[in-house]
């Protein structure tokens, strides 16, 4: 079973995420409380993940020699405090199995965590209408999601002309985001219809090549701005990363657009031929203000 090195931080198995750091057991992002005895019990067989970790060897982790007390009782409500909070069974196991006269082995399958993702590529988003009129769109909202979580600080965006030479390539995303130098890729689609915008993205935790969140979001084209930056501070709270108040400043100040500066194909190519922020900020003013081309 492929480490995911549980001693650097967190983990993820199922449900579940496990912050050693923190000493804190989630489910679904939701902090479950855990005594302290089986949270060092998970914490060991986390470590020894697929291997058999002996009841002598937990003894000397959680209860010295000179602890006065049963530790056969204490174990066996240790397990089954942690079982009840993974709604594991010791008859038909998902995390945790008892190996008969020896100890204990955790089974699930274990994920590095966004607790770890310091850098991301946010690759170019699927146009599925299919109109190549509307590939200008797609890439604009891009453009648009990659330079909103640029400005977070704490956060490394790898650049718009290196993430769109990805556009229609076939990798394995953890052979991208290696090439990339990201600890995540964020994909997704984007179908406009009408004056209707619908963006479905998700963010993968790129070495492990595992899903870690996932969102729709469907809007009036007029709040495309708003919908992207909703996406950002999705991503933003997913990783865990703290958003300054100036940053989380930038994510509210959003304005509407004006629906008609998309209707014309010369708006379209002012649109992609300038910064994603002031592209977007274009389709509020007068369409007169785009040069119109031959």
């Amino acid at each position: 079973m492929e480490s995911a090195h549980p001693s650097r931080g967190a983990v993820r198995f199922g449900v579940f995420e496990v912050d050693l750091r923190a000493g804190e057991l989630r489910k679904r992002g939701v902090k479950i409380k855990l005594q302290d005895q089986p949270f060092q019990i998970l914490q060991i067989l986390l470590e020894r993940s697929g291997e058999v970790v002996t009841r002598e060897e937990i003894r000397g982790r959680i209860w010295p020699a000179d602890t006065f007390v049963d530790f056969d009782q204490g174990l066996n409500n240790a397990i089954k405090r942690l079982r009840e909070s993974l709604g594991d069974s010791p008859d038909n196991p998902r995390f945790i199995e008892t190996v008969p006269r020896h100890g204990y082995r955790f089974i699930g399958n274990l994920g590095v965590t966004s607790g770890q993702i310091k850098s991301l590529a946010v690759l170019p988003l699927e146009n599925l209408s299919r109109d190549p009129e509307q590939e200008y769109f797609a890439e604009g909202l891009t453009e648009a999601l990659i330079t909103t979580l640029a400005k977070i600080g704490e956060l490394r965006v790898v650049s718009r002309t290196s993430a769109m030479q990805y556009k229609g390539v076939h990798k394995a995303l953890r052979e991208i985001a290696r090439e990339l130098e990201a600890d995540a890729i964020v994909e997704g689609t984007v179908l406009r219809v009408g004056r209707r915008v619908r963006i479905t993205a998700q963010l993968i935790d790129a070495p492990n090549e595992t899903h870690l969140w996932a969102e729709s979001y469907e809007r009036d084209l007029r709040d495309v701005l708003t919908l992207q930056a909703e996406v950002a501070h999705a991503i933003a709270r997913q990783i865990q990363i703290k958003l300054t108040p100036q940053e989380q400043a930038h994510f509210a100040d959003v304005h509407p657009v004006n629906p008609e500066a998309y209707e014309a194909r010369p708006a379209a190519t002012c649109l992609t031929t300038r910064s994603a922020h002031a592209r977007f900020s274009f389709a509020s003013r007068e369409k007169s203000q785009c040069p119109v081309g031959p």
